[in-house]
C-alpha cells in the first residue's frame, strides 16, 4: 500500500470518528432536553396540586367559621380573613388573594325583600406562586349561605358606576372604599364588572362616611371628597351616605389619558429654557369657592420643553408667567381641548421683552376659531403699523468682532458699531475697483418649510455719488447647512436684491445666509448697511395673532381684514407693558 493510500485511510477514519461523536452528542442533547421538559412538567403538576390543596384548606376553614366572620379585614362584608396572605406549603411560597362579597338575590326583591338584604356570600380565591417557574395562577369561586334568615338591620347597598367620556361602562376598574368612622372600619379594594359597576350589598349605614377612589392603569382617576375639608369645603362629589334598606350610587367618569408637550420657542423654533407658565383645566371638584381638578405651574427645561405624560381629557387654559419675554402668540390658541387617548402640544412663541406691547388675536365671531392670515392695522395719534398674522421677520444688525462667516477683506464692520461699510485706506479714501463682499453667519429658521417672503436693508438709498447698485445682496438657502449657492431675484448669481425686494426663486429651506456686495464710484464716499431683515412665514410663527411693541400709552384703533371676512374695527386703550385684545370677524 502506498503512503498516499495509508494517509487517505487515516483521514477517512478521523472523519468517521468526528461524525459519530456529533451524532452521539445530538442524541444525548435531545435526551437531555426531553428529560428536563418532563421534569419541569412533573414539577409544575406538583405545584398545581399543592396550590389546589391550599385552596381546599382555606375553603374548609371558612366553612367551619361563624357565618358572621366570613368576610375580609376592612372589607364589606367585614370579617377575619386577610385579603392578601402568604402561605408556605410543601416548600412553596404561595400568595392567596381572597375577595368576599355580599350577594342580594334579585328574586327576593320581587317578593318585597328590602334593599340591602344579604342572601348569601361569594368568595373568590386567587392563588399564585411568584417563585415558581411556568406556574399560572389558579382561581376558584364558592358561596357561603347563612344558617338562618337574612338580616337587614343597619344595612344598605352601595353601587359604584364607572364610565368613559362616551358614557360606556369600564370593566376592571380598581375601586377603593374607605370608611374609618364605623366599627369595624372599611378599607376594601375591588374591581368593576363587565358593565363598569361594583355592587356592594349589606353595607353598614353611614352619613357621608364612605370615601371612594377609582383608578385604572392608563386612565384618569376620580374620587369623592369629605365635606368641610380645607381647600375644598363644598365638594362637587361628596363622600357617600348609605342608609338602611336604601340603594346608594356613586358614578365616576374616567377615560384614557394623553401626553402633553408644552414648548417655549422664538419665531424661528429655537427653544427657550426657563420659561414659566401655568395650566388650568376646566373640571371642578368643588364650588363656593370653585376648586379646579387640575391646576399647576411649570418651567421649561434646557430645550424649552415641559412634558406632562398623563393628562386627563379636559379643556385647558395656558398662561405665560415669565416676565422676561413678550408673547408673540400661541400655537394653537388657548384654551386647548385634549381628547382621550391622543397626544397634544402647545407652543408659546416668545420675543424679547419690549415695554408697552399689545397682542391682538383675530377670531371668527361665530365659532371663536382663529382667523389665519389676518391683516391687522393698529393706529393712534402719529402711530400706524400694519402686521400680517403668520408672517414674521428676522433682523441682523451687528457684524462686529467677526459675527459673520467670511468676507473678501474690504468690509469694515468694527469702526462704526452696527454699521457695515468699505475699509478706508491710510489717506481716508475708498477703493473704486472690484466690489467687496461679506457673507453672513448661518440663520437657522428651525424648519425645512420656512417660506422666505421679503428682503430689506437700511438705509433704503445709498449716497448718490457711490453709484447705482453700490449695495447689492444675494441669498442662499439649504437644508444641509453646507451647500451655499448665492443668487439674486432671477435665480442666478448675476442678479442682486436691492434694499427693498420681494424674495423670488429661493428654496423654502431651513438654513439661510445673505451675501452683501459694496462698491463705490466716489473714493470719498462709501455705501453702508445698518441692518438686514428677512421676512418669512413658517409653522413656528403664530398664524392668527400679531404683536405690536414700543407703544405709547393712549387709545388705539384696531382694523382687521381677511379673505372672505367683513372688515372689523375696534378700539383699545394701552396703559401697561403687556396687554392683549381680541377682534372678532364675521364671514361675508
Amino acid at each position: 500500500m502506498s503512503l498516499f493510500e495509508k494517509n487517505k485511510d487515516r483521514g477517512s477514519s478521523l472523519i468517521d470518528v468526528i461524525f459519530s461523536i456529533t451524532i452521539v452528542a445530538f442524541l444525548f442533547g435531545a435526551i437531555y432536553l426531553v428529560y428536563f421538559s418532563l421534569y419541569g412538567a412533573i414539577a409544575n403538576i406538583q405545584v398545581r396540586n399543592d396550590a389546589t390543596a391550599v385552596l381546599n384548606q382555606q375553603i374548609e376553614t371558612m366553612r367551619n367559621m361563624p357565618y358572621a366572620n366570613i368576610g375580609t379585614v376592612g372589607g364589606i362584608p367585614a370579617g377575619t380573613i386577610p385579603p392578601q396572605q402568604s402561605i408556605r406549603y410543601d416548600n412553596n411560597n404561595f400568595m392567596l388573594a381572597t375577595d368576599i362579597m355580599n350577594v342580594e338575590d334579585p328574586a327576593g326583591q320581587s317578593f318585597g325583600e328590602p334593599t340591602g338584604t344579604v342572601d348569601y356570600k361569594t368568595a373568590q380565591f386567587t392563588i399564585s406562586c411568584p417563585s415558581c417557574q411556568n406556574f399560572n395562577s389558579l382561581s376558584l369561586t364558592t358561596t357561603f349561605a347563612p344558617p338562618g334568615l337574612q338580616s337587614t338591620l343597619g344595612q344598605g347597598s352601595l353601587f359604584v358606576n364607572v364610565f368613559d367620556s362616551n358614557g360606556n361602562g369600564i370593566p376592571n376598574v380598581n375601586v377603593t372604599v374607605l370608611n374609618p368612622t364605623i366599627t369595624p372600619a372599611v378599607n376594601l379594594t375591588d374591581t368593576t364588572n363587565d358593565s363598569g359597576t361594583l355592587q356592594l350589598v349589606g353595607v353598614p349605614t353611614s352619613t357621608q362616611g364612605y370615601q371612594i377612589f377609582v383608578s385604572k392603569a392608563g386612565y384618569s382617576s376620580a374620587q369623592t371628597y369629605p365635606v368641610g375639608a380645607s381647600g375644598n369645603p363644598n365638594p362637587s362629589q361628596p363622600n357617600i351616605t348609605v342608609a338602611q334598606q336604601q340603594l346608594s350610587t356613586a358614578s365616576f367618569a374616567i377615560d384614557r389619558t394623553s401626553p402633553l408637550a408644552v414648548l417655549a420657542s422664538n419665531n424661528v423654533c429655537a427653544g427657550i429654557a426657563g420659561t414659566g407658565f401655568s395650566i388650568s383645566g376646566s373640571k371642578l371638584i368643588g364650588t363656593n369657592p370653585n376648586v379646579l381638578k387640575f391646576a399647576t405651574t411649570s418651567i421649561t427645561n434646557g430645550s424649552g420643553t415641559s412634558l406632562f405624560p398623563v393628562m386627563e381629557w379636559d379643556t385647558y387654559t395656558f398662561a405665560l408667567t415669565s416676565s422676561s419675554y413678550d408673547l408673540l402668540g400661541t400655537t394653537p390658541l388657548t384654551p386647548l381641548t385634549i381628547n382621550p387617548s391622543s397626544s397634544a402640544s402647545f407652543d408659546f412663541v416668545l420675543a424679547p421683552k419690549i415695554p408697552k406691547s399689545l397682542l391682538i388675536t383675530a377670531a371668527d365671531a361665530a365659532t371663536g376659531a382663529g382667523v389665519p392670515g389676518v391683516t391687522v392695522t393698529l393706529s393712534g395719534g402719529a402711530f400706524s403699523q400694519k402686521l400680517v398674522a403668520g408672517k414674521s421677520s428676522w433682523t441682523d444688525s451687528t457684524w462686529a468682532n467677526g459675527a459673520y462667516t467670511t468676507q473678501s477683506g474690504g468690509i469694515d464692520v468694527d469702526s462704526v458699531p452696527g454699521t457695515m461699510q468699505l475699509f478706508a485706506n491710510a489717506s481716508g479714501t475708498y477703493a473704486t475697483s472690484t466690489p467687496s463682499w461679506l457673507i453672513s453667519k448661518t440663520i437657522d429658521f428651525g424648519t425645512s418649510t420656512a417660506n422666505y417672503i421679503s428682503f430689506s436693508a437700511t438705509p433704503v438709498a445709498e449716497p448718490p455719488s457711490t453709484g447705482a447698485g453700490s449695495a447689492g445682496f444675494q441669498l442662499a438657502a439649504n437644508n444641509d447647512g453646507a451647500t451655499w449657492n448665492f443668487t439674486g431675484p432671477d435665480g442666478t448669481s448675476g442678479s442682486f436684491y436691492t434694499a427693498s425686494s420681494t424674495v423670488a426663486n429661493l428654496n423654502s429651506d431651513r438654513y439661510l445666509r445673505y451675501k452683501v456686495f459694496l462698491s463705490t464710484q466716489d473714493s470719498a464716499t462709501s455705501p453702508y448697511v445698518n441692518d438686514v431683515t428677512i421676512g418669512f412665514s413658517s409653522p413656528c410663527v403664530p398664524q392668527v395673532q400679531v404683536l405690536f411693541s414700543s407703544l405709547s400709552s393712549g387709545s388705539y384703533t384696531i382694523d382687521a381684514t381677511a379673505p372672505n371676512y367683513i372688515e372689523a374695527t375696534s378700539s383699545v386703550s394701552v396703559s401697561s407693558n403687556a396687554q392683549s385684545a381680541q377682534i372678532l370677524l364675521t364671514h361675508q
